[in-house]
């Protein structure tokens, strides 16, 4: 067993083209040298093929890109925020030409989108030119405990916190009933 452990950390150690050689030494146990012994019969000792693997040599990475004038930046971003352009994007579900009656000042507002929404894209009430609750996929948006008086309503399409698309303002209303009132 040992002479086996010695022959493979003898075969690991050397290089794949050496040669390897087997004697018995003076005290008549087995060895094996990378060099045949002075004076004492050796044998060359036969090793299979050591295996071996091919490296393979990475791709070379893509080009980077070319500097683009502010100009050529402006058009790119216009041209991919039109292929990502909704044909429908508008609030319903709110009183056209009246006032919206919500006594504790809590609704909800319809979203009417066109294609659907796609992956990534999420939708953001804007309430009174600010981003109200938080954006989400699902065309029903909250609005909850809102003042009374008179305020506007848009939905932005948004990617990574940045906006994609907007719909057209809406002006209304908003009536509340106070608790205590006859």
């Amino acid at each position: 067993m040992r002479q086996c452990l010695a022959l493979l950390l003898l075969v690991l150690a050397l290089p794949a083209a050496a040669q390897i050689y087997k004697y018995t030494d003076a005290s008549g146990n087995t060895a094996y040298s990378n060099q045949p012994p002075n004076g004492t019969k050796a044998e060359a000792v036969e090793l299979p093929p050591l295996n071996s693997v091919e490296t393979v040599v990475p791709a070379p990475p893509p080009p980077l890109p070319t500097p683009r004038s502010e100009a050529q930046n402006q058009n790119q971003n216009q041209n991919q925020q039109s292929a990502a352009a909704y044909q429908v994007l508008a609030l319903k579900d709110l009183p056209q030409e009246e006032a919206l009656r919500a006594n504790n000042g809590s609704f909800t507002v319809g979203v009417a989108i066109e294609p659907r929404l796609q992956p990534g894209h999420l939708l953001q009430l804007i309430v009174d030119g600010t981003p109200y609750g938080q954006p989400t996929n699902i065309p029903r948006l909250q609005v909850m405990e809102l003042d009374r008086g008179e305020h506007s309503f848009s939905v932005q399409v948004v990617e990574n916190q940045r906006s994609i698309q907007q719909s057209e303002t809406v002006n209304l209303t908003v009536q509340r009933v106070h608790a205590g009132r006859p």
